[in-house]
Formats: C-alpha cells, structure tokens, sequence
C-alpha cells in the first residue's frame, strides 16, 4: 500500500503553505498528496436563512481550489482531495493512519508570542499514530533553501540542515530514523541537538570540583556519540554535525532551527483522548516559537 502525504486544510494561509510543503515533499518522497478537510456540522440557535449548504458547499470548494492551484505548479505530483465530516482532529488522526505523514498549518502571532497551535493542531498532534508536519503561513520553498551568495536563484543552493532534538533518557529510534531519512531525501546536514541540566549543587559550587561540569559535559557528549554511530553507519552519506549542550532543550532547538528547514522532535505514544491533549513541555514550547516547519514524530 503506497502511503500519500496528507495535508489538513482549512481554508487559512497557513494550511495553504502547508499543503505547498506537502507538495513538494510528496514530490521528494515520490509519493501521491492528499488534501483533507473536516466539515463539523454546528447547531445553530436560530436556523440561518440559507441554511447549512452555504457553509457546507465552501467546506467542499476548500481542498477542490487549492488541489488545482497546486496542480498548476507542480503538474508531474498525482493529488487527490477527501472531504470528511466529523470532528476535525479525530478526522485528521484517522487520515494520518493512512499517511506516511500529516501537514498541518500554523499561523504566527506576533515576532515575541510566537506561533499559535490551536486546539486542533495540539490534539492531532498528541493523538495521531504518524508524524505531523507544523508549517508556518509564509513559509515558501526558497525557505528550505540556504540564502544565495553567488547570484544562484535559492531553489539551486543547497537545503538548509534537518534539526533533530535528541532525548538520550529515552530509546526514540522512530524519531532518529525519520530525521536521517528526511535529511537523506533532501542530500542536507543532519544537527543533532541534545540539551542537558546539570544537578542543582553545582549552581552553589560548595565541595564541588573544578572540573565537574567540564567532566559531565564531555561525558554527555559521549553519550550522544555513541547513540548516534549506529545511523551514521547505516546513512554514511550524512553529514551529522553533534551539539550537546548543557541548558533547556527547547531553547537550543529554537535556535537552531532559526537556520533550518526542518526541526524533527518526538513524542511519546500511549495516551488515550481521555484529557487534555500533552505532546511534553518541550514540544510544546519548540511549537509554538521556532520559525521552521517541526515534525513531531511519535514514538513508543
């Protein structure tokens, strides 16, 4: 069975740059694109004069419009709408089942709050069993590219590095594996990112030695290297660039996904509907303020 790339649509600019996204990795991953919308029938207090079809026959003409743009600019890509009626975030987690993965818009709220992830995204993205894709609005294909210094048009230069937030308490080979085989399809660096706390006592220093810090350090960065050789065996075409670095992980992947074109972090599997939906604090801080796209990978 060949699994599409998915995109949830709902009309906004941002799920309009995540289904272009979606395009053009469906393209990479020489795989089919599907464009989803969920229409959720609303009681009304009073019945409108028209009716529901008005609402309704938009829902229809969302994926429909932008299916053709997208058929215009990327002819050789087989797309296929699918209309669904129900709750869009069960909709959405039923399409990923079926999907190699699920784009999804995200809009931005201001250069210091960040980017919004409504109830929508947060509850797809701490249910659904295949790795969502948050793509901010405005997002573009030059953005995946690195800036050209030498006159060369961005689609030319190279890709931008994949960013993967690394958690070493944990075994994440789901998460590991979609990083390298997302910066293998794009021939793009691999930044792997691990960020550690060091034990509250040496903040205060007392009977602590000199070296401690610079010790746990290097042991830290060992740790990583050691995790990471299998896949530098298996992908010996990457080029994987480590940063372990003492502090929040959700602050160094912030930062570094400023220069990437995709941040991938996971999380963890197992939580039923019962409940707010939780994707882990640093999840949810690295949604709602890194400028690039972020992947959120489930995992065991």
């Amino acid at each position: 069975m060949t699994r599409p790339v998915t995109v949830g649509l709902d009309g906004s600019p941002a799920s309009l740059a995540a289904a272009d996204w979606g395009a053009r990795e469906a393209l990479r991953r020489e795989l089919p694109l599907c464009l989803v919308h969920a229409w959720e029938w609303q009681p009304y207090t009073n019945a409108p004069l028209a009716g529901t079809e008005g609402p309704r026959q938009w829902s229809e003409r969302v994926p429909r419009e932008a299916a053709a743009d997208l058929r215009n600019r990327y002819p050789d890509l087989d797309i296929t709408t699918d209309h669904r009626t129900g709750p869009p975030p069960e909709v959405l987690c039923d399409a990923a089942r079926e999907a190699e993965l699920l784009a999804m818009g995200s809009a931005r709220i201001g250069t210091l709050a960040g980017f919004l992830l409504g109830s929508v995204g947060l509850s797809t993205a701490a249910h659904s069993e295949r790795p969502v894709v948050f793509v901010r609005a405005g997002t573009t294909a030059d953005d995946e590219h690195r800036p050209a210094t030498d006159g060369r048009p961005p689609a030319a230069m190279a890709y931008r590095p994949v960013v993967l937030g690394l958690d070493l308490s944990r075994p994440c080979a789901e998460v590991i594996r979609f990083a390298f085989d997302t910066a293998a399809l794009r021939a793009a660096p691999l930044r792997v990112v691990h960020g550690w706390h060091p034990p509250a006592y040496i903040a205060y220093g007392a009977g602590v030695r000199p070296t401690l810090r610079a010790d746990m350090a290097a042991e830290q960065t060992e740790t990583m290297r050691t995790a990471l050789r299998p896949w530098r065996e298996k992908y010996p075409g990457i080029d994987v660039i480590e940063q372990s670095a003492s502090g929040p992980p959700a602050r160094h992947l912030v930062a570094a996904g400023a220069e990437a074109g995709l941040v991938v972090i996971g999380r963890r599997t197992g939580r039923s509907w019962v409940g707010p939906p939780r994707i882990g604090h640093v999840a949810h801080a690295v949604l709602h303020h890194c400028p690039a796209p972020v992947a959120v990978v489930p995992y065991a």
